[in-house]
């Protein structure tokens, strides 16, 4: 049986926290420095904060250590790792392999889709220098994972399930660093992606002021069950600067839609974290932002409109508040503005309206919005009272004490002393009571055995937890100099299986003329575009 796991963002704690009671097996999450997300870092408290909440269901931590390590960061990184090792962090997701010549502690490693993980041979050379978990390159179709799997099935392989889709592939952009001196691999993309461009055919401009680059999001909420056979164990959904509102409603959305894949496939899949998420909403992931989807993230296409989140289609059944978000595309240009009275508001004929901010949706999700819980079996005998949990931990405590006989049954009022949970992250599923006579226990006392053995299995639960480690040698790899270092004009800024002449219906296989294309920004700063139509690639340099 494999164990499939949710992974999801977080940005800080508390939003790690909060996609836990929401449905994800892992969270992964910057720490002080390195991480691709230089926005999104935290300190080391609190991440040892979030380890010991994800911990209590069996829930693991990921900590991003996926940047370039330039030579005079390797003594900091080598602290960081100490730290993080220290505070139980399940593994770090690592971009550089210099990394593997520090003395680590005995942490487990996985390899960032940064690494350009898109073949048979990289993924077995990664397992073979030890790394637990491959996180697959974005644009990979789904054959490819299932060629990887049957070659490294012991690898676990982690997929993109949903967010942004990078136009580049995964690990070869230098666009960023290649006009701003930010390096998408040192945490600090500009997004050149998400610009707006001019698009020259020979010189002449063709397209004007467009975003060329600005892929719709992934989502494979409808795809899971042909992944999992394919043989991903991690599903990920991007999104580390995202806000709490949106990790809660994604993670809720891909939870329930495993949990029903997993139902189907009972011997084949269980979920890898403890508990069930008892939600207070309906989840959609259409609610959250999204530049629109695209299922096949092999053969991505863009919105070149605009590079925001227009929201979903506002319909006939659309129930609008005061305060909604509206926005709609006028001459190929998106306009927003607010309701300011729903009852009132007239649509204009032929105007298509997208809501990109539903008020009432969104002080549903400020509130507290779900919860998780582990279900235990309550024993009550003469002797003695047991809580186990549904992983088989058991708490007990010595009853063993002289109580008068009672006139009235007891039964249901111990039954339901015992089974007062809330506050705790157990819920009664059983209170069974053995008790050979009918005693008369004082609620007070059934009370203050509910809390002793709550608090003696929470105990249990971070003291038995499963926590992996793998040990290493240190050893020199070879790399090669990065771009960072040499800016070497020859070496496209993106490589990309996204093509323009696709987007556009330019394709040369399907008769476009085979001009010289070239992407202008308005800065000046231009990408001549290079085809490989038989690998079906874009390369863009600096011109």
């Amino acid at each position: 049986m494999r164990s499939i796991e949710l992974l999801a963002p977080a940005k800080t704690a508390d939003i790690g926290i909060e996609a836990i009671r929401h449905g994800a097996d892992a969270v992964y999450i910057g720490a002080t420095s390195h991480g691709a997300r230089a926005a999104a870092s935290n300190s080391v408290e609190d991440i040892e904060r979030l380890v010991e909440f994800a911990h209590l269901f069996k829930a693991k931590v990921y900590v991003t250590v996926n940047t370039l390590i330039f030579e005079k960061e390797m003594q900091e990184v080598e602290h960081l790792v100490k730290q993080l090792y220290d505070i139980h962090v399940d593994a770090l997701i690592v971009q550089d392999l210099r990394l593997l010549s520090l003395p680590l502690p005995p942490i487990p490693l996985h390899a960032s889709t940064q690494m350009d993980n898109r073949s048979q041979e990289k993924v077995q050379r990664l397992s073979d220098l030890g790394f637990r978990q491959v996180v697959l390159a974005r644009e990979l179709p789904l054959e490819n994972i299932a060629k990887i799997h049957d070659k490294c099935p012991d690898t676990k392989l982690e997929v993109f399930v949903h967010g942004a889709l990078c136009v580049c592939m995964s690990g070869l952009c230098n666009a960023s660093e290649a006009l701003f001196g930010r390096s998408a691999n040192r945490g600090e993309c500009a997004q050149v992606c998400r610009m707006a461009f001019d698009l020259l055919a020979d010189g002449r401009t063709v397209v004007k002021d467009k975003h060329l680059l600005s892929l719709k999001d992934n989502c494979q909420i409808d795809h899971l069950e042909a992944l999992l056979m394919a043989g991903a164990s991690s599903l990920k959904i991007e999104g580390r600067l995202k806000e709490a509102d949106y990790v809660k409603n994604v993670t809720a959305a891909y939870s329930e839609a495993l949990d029903k894949v997993i139902a189907k496939h009972p011997k084949e899949f269980c979920r890898a974290a403890s508990g069930h998420v008892n939600l207070s909403f309906k989840p959609d992931v259409k609610k959250s932002f999204n530049r629109g989807f695209v299922a096949d993230v092999s053969k991505p296409d863009a919105n070149i409109d605009t590079p925001k989140a227009m929201g979903e289609p506002v319909t006939r059944q659309t129930v609008l508040h005061n305060g909604d978000g509206l926005c709609y595309l006028e001459k190929g240009k998106l306009v927003g503005f607010r309701v300011n009275n729903a009852e009132m508001f007239r649509p204009v004929k032929g105007v298509q309206y997208y809501r990109n901010q539903d008020v009432e949706w969104d002080k549903m999700l400020s509130k507290a919005s779900a919860d998780r819980k582990i279900a235990v079996d309550i024993e009550v005998y003469d002797d003695r009272i047991t809580m186990t949990d549904e992983d088989g931990l058991t708490a007990a405590i010595d009853i063993s004490e002289s109580f008068e006989l009672a006139r009235t049954h007891q039964k249901e009022n111990i039954q339901r002393q015992l089974s007062k949970l809330g506050g705790t992250i157990f819920e009664a599923r059983n209170v069974n009571v053995l008790l050979k006579k009918n005693y008369f226990i004082p609620s007070s006392q059934l009370s203050q055995w509910r809390h002793m053995l709550t608090d003696m299995l929470t105990a249990e639960r971070l003291r038995f937890y499963p926590l992996e480690q793998q040990h290493h040698t240190p050893v020199n790899i070879e790399t090669e100099v990065p771009y960072e270092l040499t800016h070497d004009p020859s070496v496209p800024v993106m490589a990309c299986k996204y093509c323009v002449r696709r987007q556009l219906d330019m394709c040369l296989k399907e008769g476009g003329k085979p001009v010289p294309l070239m992407l202008r920004l308005a800065n000046g700063a231009a990408f001549r575009l290079v085809f490989d139509c038989q690998n079906c690639q874009m390369k863009l340099y600096l011109s």
